[in-house]
């Protein structure tokens, strides 16, 4: 095992998967960083749920070597799961039983002492804000609050690793940024995130790193920022007090598109600080004085669309 590998929280290569004829996992190499959030993209049937599958020893792989918290996914499941915790796109909670009840019968899964049981339930049920509710029927509970004990559920056994399938479907804003709050704070513990969602704001807000999946192949990865800089369309936008110095500036940039009533400048760039700075060395030197500047990246709804979907409508990221 290389140092690398025995550093991730997951490392995998060549991770295969078919279903008959379909191929639902085509050579899938993954590296997370222990202590991260990493999001993972992809439209339906990109093969994200299969991959937290496989990744939870609930489904086995065709082909590949996986290692999760340090253990060979193949030959030692058993660990594997004693590291994971697993919070699918619905909750998981017993609808008859209590917040609590629920969260003492996890703990009696985990094969937990008296005393600890009972000092883990506590913890958590104030952690995820439950305490008030806590000898109340979870059937009465709000989708927040669900989601919020089907977390704190998976917590119980105190895993290294947690995958979070889709999370926070279904939740109002408010309560979905929650959620956001809480997944802070468990990476702040140093707990390992694997995160699939539908909503890009979502992956933008959370994720040290994102994967993009496409028909079960990596098309990107990279921090948000620079998934969106690969995406055509970023642009400086410059404003001026007056219209000879937006004629003067277009005369001196060139490739630029005018808007004379809204007196700025559109200037195409990708958005980092190298091309920033070019930009405003080259206006100082001429002395363009501007009134406003404001630097334009495409948003992950941008990057998503391009690299996902029919290959007729993709478009080539730089």
């Amino acid at each position: 095992m290389s140092d690398k590998r025995s550093r991730a929280a997951i490392a995998a290569t060549g991770l295969r998967k078919s279903f008959g004829d379909h191929v639902v996992l085509d050579g899938l190499d993954l590296d997370v960083p222990r202590g991260t959030v990493f999001s993972l993209l992809g439209a339906n049937g990109a093969g994200k749920t299969t991959t937290v599958k496989i990744l939870s020893t609930l489904l086995s792989p065709d082909a590949g070597e996986v290692q999760v918290a340090g253990h060979d996914l193949v030959r030692e499941p058993d660990a594997v799961r004693a590291a994971i915790g697993v919070t699918g796109q619905f909750s998981a909670v017993d609808n008859l039983l209590t917040g609590q009840e629920n969260l003492l019968l996890m703990a009696d899964l985990h094969h937990l002492g008296r005393g600890e049981r009972r000092q883990r339930t506590a913890l958590l049920l104030d952690r995820f804000d439950l305490t008030d509710a806590a000898r109340k029927p979870v059937s009465t509970y709000s989708g927040g609050m669900r989601r919020r004990l089907d977390l704190a559920m998976t917590l119980v056994g105190r895993p290294q690793v947690i995958f979070l399938d889709e999370p926070t479907t279904g939740l109002d804003p408010r309560s979905r940024r929650g959620m956001w709050r809480i997944v802070r704070e468990l990476v702040a513990d140093g707990v390992t995130i694997f995160l699939t969602t539908q909503y890009l704001e979502e992956a933008d807000e959370l994720a040290d790193r994102i994967a993009v999946l496409d028909r079960g192949r990596l098309v990107a990865e990279g921090t948000a920022d620079q998934l969106k800089r690969r995406i055509p369309g970023g642009h400086i936008r410059l404003r001026f007090a007056d219209a000879p110095g937006l004629d003067t500036a277009m005369r001196a940039l060139g490739q630029a598109t005018r808007d004379g009533d809204a007196l700025t400048l559109r200037v195409p760039s990708d958005g980092s600080l190298r091309a920033l700075k070019g930009l405003i060395d080259h206006l100082d030197q001429r002395a363009i004085e501007v009134d406003e500047l404001s630097v334009h990246t495409p948003d992950l709804d941008d990057v998503f669309l391009a690299l996902t979907g029919p290959s007729d409508q993709k478009v080539t990221p730089r």
